[in-house]
């Protein structure tokens, strides 16, 4: 079924709080961008285009550092936003954003989205709860790096996906991409998925999708408590 911008802008959770006056004025900017796997959307350090809103496929948000080594900042999936912040900020990007699957966004344009800012402040205070939501979030990912261990982290990643109607959760991009968001190497990764089939807590089904058996104990491996076998 195709996607229309309001429909994509109606999904974002960004949006939740914006009264109907704000968001027909961010409907009638809005334009449909299409993007090919593995293209880029904007690279570090460009001229931020505006708000995106990905309406269907992947998004990948990394850094690129000295050595060309990339970190994925954020795995971007359908009803998120990336470039928010630096919109709002009024500066540039300050990360690349690939496509990892054919996808479908709504771009709210730099222009546009400022003005908007600028002179409907009701539509700025809808906006600032939609942000404090992503902050918790990010507070919620430094709480990972700095406090979880590798299996506390992928289980906590895990069990924040929401499964299928046959109860198997399908990785948001490559394993690889999903070690580098929980600042893991992928042989870690791959360990540690090994180490929680082997106990019997997670069964890996195929095409990058698993299933998890045991979400009780599962939860343990989050808070630190790895199970006995």
């Amino acid at each position: 079924m195709s996607q229309n911008v309001v429909d994509i802008l109606q999904d974002c959770k960004l949006f939740t709080a914006v009264k109907p006056r704000g968001f027909q004025r961010l409907a009638v900017i809005a334009q449909l961008r299409k993007f090919q796997k593995g293209q880029a959307i904007f690279r570090e350090g460009d001229p931020c285009p505006g708000v995106y809103v990905l309406g269907s496929g992947l998004v990948r948000v990394f850094k690129t550092g000295p050595g060309g080594k990339e970190h994925v900042l954020h795995i971007v999936s359908p009803g998120q936003t990336f470039a928010e912040v630096a919109a709002i900020g009024n500066f540039p990007c300050p990360a690349g954003a690939e496509a990892i699957a054919p996808t479908t966004c709504t771009l709210l344009p730099m222009d546009g989205f400022r003005k908007a800012l600028e002179e409907d402040h009701e539509l700025c205070l809808g906006l600032m709860g939609g942000l404090t939501r992503w902050v918790r979030h990010l507070v919620g990912l430094i709480e990972d790096i700095v406090l979880r261990d590798a299996a506390g982290r992928f289980a906590r990643y895990l069990l924040a996906l929401e499964p299928d109607r046959q109860g198997t959760i399908e990785l948001p991009g490559l394993k690889r991409h999903v070690a580098s968001h929980l600042n893991l190497t992928g042989e870690t990764l791959s360990r540690v998925l090994r180490r929680l089939v082997d106990a019997g807590l997670v069964e890996e089904v195929q095409n990058n999708r698993i299933r998890v058996s045991d979400p009780e104990k599962l939860d343990l491996v989050a808070k630190g408590l790895f199970p006995e076998t």
